[in-house]
């Protein structure tokens, strides 16, 4: 390919309009005169979904085979950026074998409620964490010279009408939760193009809107790659190119070629704008054939293998009792559950993969591990919730004459999907029911729990241990065995809160919207809401226990005090005080211990996984920054860090906190408020210019007009009614603005002495 700025002067207006939408389905659009080439982008984002025949994008006709890893609700339990980054690198080989230039994920929308179908494509109800497994991910596809497509930008939170749903959200929520998820990839990691979501975002389509695209992705974060839109996102073409918007895909005919023409004929378009898209586009597409290694082959029992350790990483212990795991392999166990013999490893849509290699559990123990002793009942229907009590009785009859239960249970396929949110938070009523009558043999009962998202828990107590595996992938099974006998010690902590019912999540009552969904609790998202409203949680974010046991001590900080534009170093150390090795994950929370606007309990700034033998300790370290303390200031439009003092809290989960100590921060902004007639006393008083003027208004107050004469002098003449009036008319006066005072300063302040006012506190 030519220089590009020399190729794209000699491409017509009709040439330049047709770059910018797809050749087909997955292809973009090659011209052989000027060797520009068409390149392949196919969905992920946890595996290769190649199609070779029919082409669609919801996961109905079939792909080739590829490793199906864990999707990215499992593996953000993981906590572990160098195994994503890893995935990443093994997804990027699969990818140049099938010479696939542009792999669509990954997701990193927020879970703002744990119904939304789509929530097993996505990592975290956390920002930060979120923000840092998607960097991870992309820097490890990238690598292997493949592009990504971090997805869905922005708010898609939702499935229900989510191609025309418009999300109304105020600029500080949106910067710190919706956006932060974005914003470090898209900054540290560069992905080769951003997917463009369906939804609308302040009355503005995704695609085309200004304030995402142009003012934030272009001209703020400085994003210098391609905005494809999601299939089908596109509306209208030429006001998004304007905005920054590049690719339409897929291809939908000639008529929007024309559109586009059209528009540059008509001054509707810029040609100037249309040629940085194509520029963009022929930058990947320039990439993309530059990178091909034909003949590569990837090694699929490699990327098997790194399977199976992911799912091993990415599973969660929620409960064990009186430890009655890991188990032994003399002991003999009855294993329960359809599942068992149709293992949930993935979520249903356009993530839908075809695994390379895959077993059942009962393949597994049969094949792998003859020495252990095991039977096998169906136990429930999969396909129907409705207790069958044939397959109950053979299910006790085996519990009874075994050592210990291993039940399987979770959400069957078809509950959770791309496509639709879920209407409750519950498991099937006859896996309910199956539990409570195992619990009664009296026999230990261990449950292994598939669902790409939270569920509810009543039936918690029927269970004496719990492991969440989530949507673990194809290795899923090898994993959970190599996890209930201790091969593999758990390591995982959940990326998100598991509530105790669905009445209990920040936007159960609005949930989902069909045409203008509202975000009213704001930032107050995952933890956030239910540490703030001191709700009892099933399972706190960041929660997942061990097979040995870790001890937190000498927390530090570098420095006493901090102005904004510093950074400060952090140090704990950690103990293994098992007798097992294993993993922690170390998390980072500060805490505003005095702001002036709502702020979260506390937030996730830092962590760090670390591997330690029984008796080992190891120091980590943090590096926090500006933005560890800031908020979104909405009217400086910009982070703030205010002056003021943060608890630095060290521990095990959001609600596990071991260590804590101080740090004092100061600002260094220079912003300051501009007031007008509306400032309130309370705010007039805080600022130091203005305490001669309030003496002066004080003095001119005069009593309401609707008191009687003797009325005022009676409460003058009683001391201690003249005390509770100051006290009254203070508590009131704190919020009244300052016209509405001099309206009852009886003309003793008019609109000359308020404009003095003002000059007097905005000068100063």
């Amino acid at each position: 390919m030519k220089d590009l700025d020399e190729l794209i002067q000699n491409l017509t207006l009709e040439e330049k309009a047709g770059l910018c939408q797809g050749a087909s389905f997955w292809f973009t659009k090659e011209m052989e005169k000027y060797e520009i080439p068409g390149i392949m982008m196919t969905d992920g984002p946890h595996g290769l979904r190649k199609q070779t025949e029919e082409t669609d994008h919801l996961g109905v006709n079939k792909s080739i085979p590829a490793t199906c890893f864990p999707s990215a609700a499992a593996i953000a339990n993981s906590w572990d950026q160098e195994l994503v980054r890893e995935i990443g690198e093994a997804l990027g080989e699969e990818c140049l074998q099938e010479e696939v230039s542009v792999l669509l994920g990954p997701g990193a929308n927020i879970k703002r409620s744990p119904l939304c179908g789509r929530n097993f494509e996505y990592f975290s109800e956390d920002p930060y964490l979120s923000s840092q497994m998607a960097k991870s991910h992309i820097i490890g596809v990238q690598s292997k010279g493949v592009g990504t497509s971090l997805k869905h930008f922005a708010m898609n939170n939702q499935e229900t009408r989510r191609m025309t749903v418009n999300v109304s959200a105020d600029e500080r929520t949106m910067r710190e939760i919706y956006l932060a998820s974005f914003e470090a990839a898209v900054k540290e990691a560069k992905p080769w193009t951003i997917m463009g979501a369906y939804n609308k975002v302040n009355g503005e389509y995704c695609c085309e809107s200004h304030h995402l695209l142009r003012e934030i992705l272009r001209e703020e974060w400085g994003y210098e790659g391609v905005v494809v839109s999601d299939w089908g996102a596109a509306n209208d073409q030429p006001g998004g190119i304007e905005e920054g918007f590049d690719l339409r895909m897929p291809y939908a005919g000639e008529a929007y070629t024309e559109e586009l023409i059209k528009a540059v004929e008509e001054g509707k378009l810029s040609e100037e704008r249309l040629d940085e898209t194509v520029k963009r586009i022929l930058t990947m597409a320039k990439k993309g054939q530059e990178n091909k290694r034909p003949g590569s082959v990837y090694d699929a029992r490699a990327h098997h293998e790194l399977a199976v350790r992911a799912a091993a990483a990415s599973a969660v212990l929620l409960k064990n009792e009186c430890g009655v795991l890991p188990l032994d392999k003399k002991e003999k166990i009855a294993v329960i559950g359809g599942f068992a013999k149709n293992v949930r490893y993935q979520g249903g849509g356009s993530s839908h993969v075809i695994p390379t290699f895959h077993r059942e559990l009962t393949e597994v123990l049969t094949q792998d591990y003859p020495e252990i002793a095991f039977s096998f009942a169906r136990g429930y229907r999969l396909k129907k919730d409705e207790v069958d009590e044939d397959f109950v009785a053979e299910a006790l009859e085996k519990v009874r004459s075994a050592d210990k239960a291993v039940v399987l249970i979770g959400l069957p396929d078809g509950w959770e999907s791309e496509g639709f949110d879920r209407k409750h938070l519950r498991i099937p009523s006859n896996q309910i029911d199956l539990l409570g009558r195992l619990k009664a043999t009296g026999k230990p009962v261990i449950a292994l729990l598939f669902a790409g998202a939270p569920v509810e828990m009543p039936w918690i107590d029927t269970v004496d241990a719990l492991y969440a595996m989530y949507t673990g992938g194809q290795g899923v099974a090898e994993a959970m065995v190599q996890l209930l006998y201790g091969i593999s010690s758990p390591c995982g902590k959940l990326a998100e809160t598991y509530p105790m019912e669905l009445a209990h999540t920040p936007c159960s009552l609005t949930f989902p919207q069909k045409e203008n969904a509202v975000y009213e609790e704001g930032i107050f998202v995952g933890y956030r809401y239910y540490d703030r409203k001191a709700f009892p949680v099933r399972f706190p974010f960041g929660h997942g226990l061990s097979y040995t046991q870790w001890e937190y001590s000498d927390l530090k900080i570098d420095r006493k005090q901090m102005l904004d534009a510093e950074e400060a170093v952090v140090s704990l150390s950690v103990r293994n005080v098992g007798d097992r090795e294993g993993k922690e994950v170390v998390q980072l929370y500060i805490r505003d211990v005095e702001s002036s606007v709502p702020r979260p309990e506390k937030e996730l700034k830092g962590f760090v996984k670390v591997s330690c033998k029984p008796g080992e300790k190891k120091t980590v370290q943090f590096r926090l920054n500006k933005r560890s303390f800031a908020f979104w200031h909405q009217e400086m439009g910009d982070w703030y860090a205010e002056s003021g003092e943060y608890e630095i809290l060290a521990g095990a989960s959001s609600r596990d906190i071991r260590l804590k100590e101080r740090i004092q921060v100061e600002s260094t902004a220079k912003w300051k408020k501009h007031y007008d007639a509306f400032i309130t006393m309370g705010e007039l008083m805080e600022l130091p210019e203005a305490q001669p003027i309030i003496g002066a208004m004080m003095s001119s107050y005069q009593m309401p007009q609707s008191m009687s004469e003797e009325e005022k002098q009676r409460l003058l003449e009683d001391e201690d009614s003249t005390e509770e009036i100051a006290m009254d008319y203070a508590a009131m006066g704190m919020d009244m603005p300052l016209i509405k005072v001099a309206a009852m300063s009886g003309g003793a302040f008019g609109a000359e002495q308020i404009a003095g006012i003002l000059e007097t506190i905005n000068k100063a």
